[in-house]
C-alpha cells in the first residue's frame, strides 16, 4: 500500500480553497498509485482561524468529499471541526476510496488553553480496516502520548494515520518523537503537518512517515511538500523491538 501525505499553508478558514486542495491532492496521489491520502489537522476550516466553525457529520461537506474520493479512486484522512450533541469537536475522519466511511476519531488529548476552550475532548480511540491493514486514527498531540499508542498497538493496530498542527518552536516531534514511538510500539505512523503561518503561529512542517524498524520512508521540509511512500516493505526484523512482549512491571 502508498500514502500520500500533503504539507499545505492552512486554508485559514476558506472552505473552498480547502476543497481544491483537497482535489489536486487526491488527482496526485492516485497518479502516484496511493491509496490514502492524509491531509492537516482541522484542515476544514483551518486550525488558527479568528472564528471556529464546526460542520456536521454527514452533512453536504461529507458528501462533497466522498464524491472527490471516488472520483480519484483515493481514500482520505483529514481533520476537521466537529459540531455534535451541541458541543465542537476536533476530530479526525477516514473515508475509503468508494468514499464510505471508514472512521471518525475525536481528539483526547486536547493541546494547550485555545484548544480546551474551544473543543470537547474525545473519550475513545478508533480502530478500523484499511486495506487489510489494521489502522487507527489519531490527531497531533495524542500520538506524544505512549499509552494511546501502546493500547493501538496492543490492538493489532499496523498503522496510525496522524493529521496535525505543529508549530514553532517544537521541531523536536517530528525528529526524534513520531519516529521513537513507531519503533518503540512496532507501528507504522503517517504524520502530516501544516506548514507556512497562519495568524500568530508558524508551522514546523517536517511532516514524516516512520517505519517500525526506525526506518523514515519520507520527510518534508519546512515549505510545502507531497510525501509518497510504501509502507508495504518488509521491516528489517533485527530492529523491531519487543517491547510490548518484554515488559514487566517493577514495584515502586
Amino acid at each position: 500500500m502508498k500514502l500520500a501525505l500533503f504539507q499545505l499553508p492552512s486554508p485559514a478558514g476558506d472552505l473552498e480553497a480547502a476543497f481544491a486542495a483537497i482535489e489536486r491532492g487526491l488527482a496526485t496521489a492516485a497518479g502516484a498509485g496511493a491509496g490514502m491520502a492524509v491531509f492537516p489537522e482541522l484542515f476544514l476550516p483551518g486550525y488558527n482561524v479568528e472564528r471556529m466553525e464546526g460542520l456536521p457529520l454527514g452533512g453536504d461537506w461529507e458528501l462533497r468529499l466522498a464524491d472527490l474520493a471516488r472520483a480519484a479512486g483515493c481514500g482520505l484522512a483529514l481533520g476537521f471541526a466537529e459540531a455534535a450533541e451541541g458541543r465542537l469537536y476536533n476530530s479526525a475522519l477516514a473515508l475509503g476510496a468508494d468514499g464510505f466511511r471508514l472512521a471518525l476519531y475525536r481528539k483526547v488529548q486536547l493541546y494547550g488553553t485555545r484548544e480546551k476552550a474551544l473543543f470537547a475532548p474525545g473519550a475513545r480511540l478508533s480502530v478500523f480496516d484499511l486495506g487489510g491493514m489494521k489502522a487507527a486514527l489519531l490527531i497531533c498531540y495524542d500520538v506524544e502520548f505512549a499509552p494511546h499508542v501502546r493500547a493501538l498497538a496492543k490492538e493489532g493496530v499496523e498503522l496510525i494515520l496522524c493529521p496535525t498542527a505543529n508549530m514553532q518552536p517544537f521541531t523536536h516531534v517530528t525528529r526524534l518523537v513520531v519516529p521513537t514511538q513507531a519503533i518503540n510500539h512496532g507501528v507504522t505512523i503517517a504524520y502530516a503537518n501544516y506548514c507556512g503561518a497562519e495568524r500568530d503561529l508558524t508551522y514546523c512542517g517536517g511532516s514524516v512517515i516512520a517505519a517500525p524498524d526506525g526506518a523514515v520512508l519520507a520527510e518534508a521540509g519546512p515549505g510545502e511538500a507531497t510525501l509518497i511512500a510504501d509502507i508495504s516493505r518488509a521491516p528489517d526484523p533485527a530492529m523491531l523491538q519487543t517491547q510490548l512482549a518484554d515488559y514487566r512491571k517493577a514495584e515502586p
